[in-house]
């Protein structure tokens, strides 16, 4: 099985749950049959709110870019991570390395376009539950429209950014619950069915979603990515070399 790296720490609690839905992915009969990973947990990151949003504090390019290089030196075959509003440096991510980038932000774009459907042709509208940074720097926005699909966002920034800082603070608290179901809802209202959660922060209170939504997480489908490139298995679906 190949070893992947994992550029971690945005939120750590994110990382874990990470790890933890890939053994639960697994089959295993036995301590072997998991998939080897090699993780950098590193929290100090620096803030990609605060330098994409606030317009202020340190790039976090060049400190994912080391990340990268460490771990295909420590063996790593390919690399992911799970932060989507870290995915804006994914190209400096890239070009520091050799090995293969699985692409969180494609592969979920893949998979909005095969829950839309029919709503591709008609121009459908995909729901973005994340951090405004995702908002401002338009990370899913271009993917989205060359699939025949269009970016909706929840109105509430200040809601969400507050949302994710309190699960960052408290881990998966009520009150930012309260605040995903009703930006879910109001997205539904807004004629988008689909709808994705592309923040690893929401992934911790997933199931806290508007009945009728069809929603998906990109932590899920990065999970299934990682399986599969370390498995072996078909297409590294979303994979993007340097």
């Amino acid at each position: 099985m190949r070893r992947v790296g994992i550029l971690g720490g945005m939120g750590p609690e994110a990382t874990v749950l990470l790890m933890q839905k890939l053994i639960a992915a697994v089959p295993a009969r036995d301590d072997a049959d998991h998939i080897p990973l090699l993780v950098d947990q590193n929290p100090q990151v620096p803030s990609r709110i605060k330098f994409l949003i606030e317009g202020e504090g340190v790039d976090p390019g060049p400190v994912l870019a080391a990340m990268a290089v460490r771990l295909e030196q420590a063996g790593a075959a390919a690399l992911a991570m799970p932060c989507n509003t870290a995915h804006h440096f994914a190209p400096e991510v890239r070009a520091a390395v050799r090995v293969p980038f699985l692409d969180m932000v494609a592969l979920a774009v893949e998979r909005a376009r095969a829950e839309a459907g029919a709503e591709t042709r008609a121009g459908g509208r995909v729901g973005i539950l994340a951090s405004p940074a995702v908002r401002k720097v338009g990370l899913f926005d271009t993917a989205l429209a060359a699939a025949g699909l269009t970016a909706v966002y929840p109105d509430d920034e200040a809601a969400m950014l507050g949302a994710i800082r309190r699960i960052k603070a408290e881990g998966p608290a009520d009150a930012a619950r309260v605040v995903l179901r009703a930006a879910s809802a109001t997205l539904l209202a807004e004629g988008a069915r689909v709808q994705m959660i592309a923040c690893t922060e929401f992934s911790l209170i997933a199931d806290a979603i508007a009945p009728g939504a069809a929603v998906f997480d990109t932590l899920d489908v990065l999970v299934s990515a990682i399986k599969d490139f370390a498995q072996g298995n078909g297409a590294e679906g979303g994979a993007a070399a340097p």
